[in-house]
């Protein structure tokens, strides 16, 4: 039996272009959607959204293209850009009644979240990012040998076929790794979690393919576009990430306050997964962003 949030319900919601997107949702009070990241789906956030739901409308949708969310197929670049898939995200908050939300994401998840502040600021009243940068500045980092940890941007950037058949041909193995390498406290996937985040990545090979490789292509070109009108995102932003600028050379608070003034950044020594590893360390910088 797959996993769940307890006490939340599970719904399936218009996003945008006949896409229905799975999500939890629970508690009462102003709306909170959590965004998952790879390779995992909305269950990531189970601490997090129980502590959060006595005073909050949590809402943790999985994505387009992964869980139990559709899964288009990659007919064109936009299908799976961030900015089509935080679209989605506000269409789905809206269908809930939330013309304007907090919105909260980790990972792949935060790429989203980076998308809708930029491109839907009067709907977000608050962001926050988990252990990433933004796709553009993303790219400009990785370089040189320690740009190895990030082999699995290049290789989902690649033309259709070849990653696709690659990874669906070990599929556990492939995206066991992230979960083994990425974690600072294994236990804190604990296996019945892992298996349901193998199965949903291991059915989702096409689509998780097509959401990395629009990262190297469309929403590259829509950051681009955004540094260049010298856009920045308007709300107040906390980014919490482990400390990838001393391992790859650069300034991650820089980085991020040239595109949010008004930037809490914190430094955390938890892995990764660190929602399921330090969900009282991040639940508590949710709720001090929410303050903000």
């Amino acid at each position: 039996m797959t996993p769940t949030i307890p006490d939340f319900d599970h719904v399936r919601l218009p996003g945008t272009d006949g896409v229905e997107l799975a999500a939890a949702v629970g508690g009462g009070g102003s709306p909170v959607v959590l965004l998952h990241g790879f390779p995992q789906t909305h269950l990531m956030w189970r601490h997090v959204a129980e502590r959060l739901a006595g005073e909050h409308t949590v809402i943790c949708p999985d994505l387009r293209g992964y869980g139990a969310s559709d899964k288009p197929a990659a007919t064109g670049p936009e299908v799976y850009s961030k900015r089509t898939m935080a679209a989605d995200v506000v269409a789905l908050a809206a269908a809930l009644g939330h013309e304007r939300f907090a919105l909260v994401g980790h990972d792949r998840g935060a790429l989203v979240a980076f998308r809708a502040g930029l491109d839907h600021p009067e709907t977000l009243t608050h962001l926050g990012i988990l252990d990433v940068l933004p796709t553009l500045d993303m790219w400009d980092v990785l370089h040189g040998v320690p740009a190895a940890v990030g082999y699995h941007l290049f290789l989902m950037a690649q033309p259709p076929g070849l990653p696709e058949t690659m990874i669906a041909n070990s599929a556990d193995a492939y995206f066991g790794s992230f979960l083994d390498a990425w974690a600072g406290d294994p236990a804190a996937i604990p296996e019945p979690v892992r298996a349901a985040y193998l199965r949903a990545s291991a059915a989702a090979v096409p689509s998780i393919v097509a959401d990395y490789r629009a990262s190297a292509g469309i929403d590259v070109t829509h950051d681009q576009a955004d540094r260049d009108a010298g856009s920045q995102l308007a709300m107040p932003v906390t980014v919490v990430q482990q400390d990838w600028g001393v391992r790859l050379g650069y300034d991650a608070a820089a980085v991020w306050r040239a595109w949010a003034p008004d930037l809490d950044h914190r430094l955390t020594g938890a892995g990764h997964f660190m929602a399921e590893e330090a969900p009282d360390e991040i639940t508590g910088a949710i709720r001090d962003l929410l303050l903000r």
